[in-house]
């Protein structure tokens, strides 16, 4: 693709950014960058959700994944819904009731001030390095297609990647975020129709039957996979996908923040339940577009690039239409501002509410001050471990976001069913040793789990075990 036509469209796509910005940040007030002012329309904060969960992630690395493992990451998605409905029956109206700005704030009312401070420091661990690692991909793909042709070095493209971030999200915060993840889960979704659509003539297909016919007689359209010592057999993936959905949304402040900006609780449920229809529904079509692209290839007898990661963003650019180019533009685009806006957001309401204290400890005329610093110092450490990424990373990166979160959100997922399931109360001192030795513990049953377990291999599920090793050690630690 021309890298003068990619620079026009991008630089269009922020110029409509910024008129969002714009329009969202009139008449704000002091909280209306923790809370929205709580007016957000339900359908909206569903909508815009749907890009905030996918991201780069999905966008790239599942339809090139399904060269390597099937469908069977649907399997994930399926235990999602499970996931999804215990957050709407079981954690929103939690979260409501207690009227939470920071959900972390509930483990200080329930336990004590270091279970408090445990759970806030593993989210903004957790997202820190989930957000930059998706940030990461995108990023490096519009190296590819922009900034190298530009000689413009991957440390300077990131920078302003960074930078255009901070630039429209540090005035209206949240608020702001709701409208451009709308806005962005469009271009992205668009960018996946049209590439479907595109593929689609480019081998003869004519009306939706002939796609869903091609698509599910590809050997890689298998879903489920029986196996029990697999990684990736059904059980294993379904339960783990529940577990997933409720650490990385449920107890995640990044996407409890926008549904904690609706009106009630009745809206923040109806955004749930419609949101799980889409993102399932949505996720399928990744896959489908994950075939496609694999029998395009095949037909035009291109050569499929070493990382699974690279192959839509190789036909795209180099082998698809330039008007296909274009809408991918937009689409990898958004996927890369699509979380991580919301991602830095999240990371400086927890540190202002749950570290600092804000309003507690600061007088009002110099809460913006403080939270503004706090916003530009998580913008230069998301930065900072991109580049660090740039230099290890070596596999698909669907699978490293879902590896670290087995460890980094196994904690909070300890803490929290100790704290909803049981009414015993802990020696709060001990927690964070705790939550440390959990994920250690489970990485190294995991490492060597085919040797003690008879051959049996840990995927996503490490999560679970770690969740339970927090919740024995709490338990273990209980007052009596």
């Amino acid at each position: 693709m021309n890298s003068q036509v990619v620079l026009i469209v991008i630089s269009c796509y922020f110029l409509l950014l910024f008129l969002i910005s714009w329009f969202t940040s009139r008449k704000i007030t002091a909280d209306t960058f923790f809370t929205g002012d709580r007016q957000s329309p339900w359908f909206l904060v569903a909508f815009g959700m749907i890009g905030a969960s996918l991201s780069g992630v999905t966008f790239i690395s599942v339809p090139g994944e399904v060269g390597n493992s099937n469908f069977f990451y649907f399997e994930v998605v399926l235990g999602y819904t499970l996931g999804y409905f215990t957050i709407a029956k079981v954690l929103l109206p939690l979260y409501y009731r207690l009227n939470l700005v920071s959900i972390y704030s509930y483990l200080e009312d329930r336990f004590g001030f270091w279970s408090y401070k445990t759970g806030a420091f593993f989210f903004i661990l957790s997202r820190t390095v989930g957000s930059s690692l998706r940030v990461f991909l995108v990023a490096s793909v519009l190296q590819l297609i922009l900034f190298d042709s530009l000689g413009i070095p991957f440390w300077v493209s990131v920078l302003i990647t960074v930078g255009l971030i901070w630039l429209y999200t540090f005035r209206g915060g949240i608020k702001t975020v709701v409208w451009t993840d709308t806005l962005q889960t469009f271009f992205m979704l668009a960018a996946v129709v049209v590439s479907i659509v595109l593929i689609g003539n480019e081998l003869e297909l004519s009306g939706i039957s002939e796609y869903f016919k091609v698509i599910s007689e590809d050997s890689r359209s298998t879903i489920f996979n029986w196996n029990w010592k697999d990684g990736t057999n059904f059980f294993k993936q379904f339960i783990s996908g529940a577990f997933i959905t409720i650490v990385m949304t449920g107890l995640d402040q990044d996407m409890m923040q926008k549904n904690l900006t609706c009106k009630n609780i009745g809206d923040a449920q109806k955004n749930m339940f419609w949101f799980t229809i889409c993102l399932v529904i949505v996720n399928l079509l990744f896959l489908g577009l994950g075939v496609m692209l694999y029998l395009f290839a095949e037909t035009k007898g291109i050569t499929l690039p070493a990382r699974t990661d690279e192959l839509f963003p190789l036909l795209a650019t180099q082998y698809f239409t330039p008007f296909a180019g274009i809408v991918f533009v937009l689409g990898i685009t958004a996927a890369a501002y699509s979380s991580a806006d919301s991602t830095l957001t999240a990371l400086t309401t927890s540190f202002c509410v749950d570290f600092l204290e804000l309003e507690k400890k600061y007088p009002k005329e110099k809460q913006v001050r403080v939270r503004q610093k706090v916003h530009i110092i998580f913008t230069f450490v998301m930065y900072f471990v991109i580049l660090a990424f740039y230099w290890i990373n070596d596999q698909s990166v669907i699978n490293s976001v879902f590896v670290i979160a087995g460890y980094t959100y196994g904690p909070l997922l300890g803490l929290y069913s100790f704290g909803l399931f049981t009414k015993m109360h802990v020696n709060d001192k001990w927690v964070p040793y705790i939550a440390v030795a959990a994920p250690t513990l489970t990485y190294l049953i995991a490492s060597n789990s085919e040797k003690l377990l008879w051959g049996y291999k840990f995927g996503f599920e490490a999560l679970i075990l770690n969740g339970l090793l927090m919740f024995l050690g709490l338990w273990w630690v209980r007052k009596k």
